[in-house]
C-alpha cells in the first residue's frame, strides 16, 4: 500500500529526515537512498508518495519513494544522463588521443583540465551555498566556466553533487555551451586561422 505525505526536518547535508502522513498518522524516517529517482533531492515541504515499513528496531521508514506525480518509472532521465557521462568519456579520450599522435597542444588539455576543476568547485561551492542560505553562484557565471573549457567538470559535479541536474532551463543553455565549445575546439583544431589563434593563445599564456 502507498501513502502520501509531506517531507519534514529534512537535512540535506546528511540526507534524511521525515514523513507526515497526509491526513495525520504515524510520522516515517525517510533517507535519500530510499528514493526510487535519486536525480532530485527533496526540501521540506515536497510531497511524496512511499511504502511504509519498519527497520530493525521496528521503528517506521518510508521504502519506494517518489515525488508526487512523478511516474513509477524514470529510465528516461538515467538514459539521458548515462549519455552525457558516455560523451563526456568519449570527449576526453577523443582530446587524449588528439594529443598522443600531436595533433594537440598538451597544453590544452592542462586548460581543460584546469576549467573543469575550477567549474566543479563551482558547483559545490553553489551547492552548498544553497543548503545554508548563503550567496549564491549566478548561473550566467558557471555557464561561461562550462563555456570555457569547463563543461566536463561541470557533467561530473551535476552527476555527483545531483545539482542543476534537474532545471529545464539551466540544462538548455548548458548544452548550447557544450555544443559551442565544442565547435570552436573544432575551428581551432581544423582550421588554418584557427590553429594560428590557438597558436597566439598559447603562446601568451606560455
Amino acid at each position: 500500500m502507498r501513502y502520501q505525505g509531506k517531507i519534514t526536518n529534512w537535512k540535506d547535508d546528511q540526507g534524511f529526515g521525515f514523513v507526515t502522513p497526509n491526513g495525520g498518522g504515524q510520522k516515517a524516517f525517510v533517507h535519500i537512498k530510499a528514493f526510487s529517482n535519486s536525480s532530485s533531492r527533496p526540501i521540506d515541504g515536497d510531497l511524496i508518495t512511499y511504502e511504509l515499513a519498519t527497520d530493525e528496531k521496528r521503528r517506521f521508514c518510508a521504502k519506494n519513494i517518489r515525488f508526487a506525480g512523478e511516474p513509477a518509472s524514470s529510465s528516461a532521465p538515467n538514459k539521458i544522463s548515462s549519455l552525457a557521462t558516455s560523451f563526456s568519456i568519449l570527449f576526453c579520450v577523443f582530446l587524449a588521443l588528439l594529443a598522443l599522435i600531436g595533433l594537440l597542444p598538451l597544453a590544452l588539455i592542462g586548460v581543460y583540465l584546469a576549467a573543469s576543476t575550477i567549474t566543479f568547485l563551482a558547483y559545490a561551492i553553489d551547492k552548498s551555498a544553497a543548503q545554508n542560505n548563503r550567496w549564491r553562484t549566478k548561473e550566467s557565471t558557471l555557464h561561461l566556466f562550462g563555456l570555457a573549457g569547463g563543461w566536463p567538470g561541470a557533467l561530473l559535479a551535476q552527476k555527483t553533487l545531483l545539482h542543476k541536474s534537474k532545471k529545464e532551463e539551466f540544462q538548455t543553455v548548458f548544452w548550447t555551451t557544450v555544443i559551442a565549445n565544442c565547435f570552436t575546439l573544432g575551428w581551432l583544431l581544423t582550421t588554418k586561422s584557427g590553429s594560428t589563434f590557438l597558436s597566439s593563445i598559447l603562446g601568451q599564456v606560455a
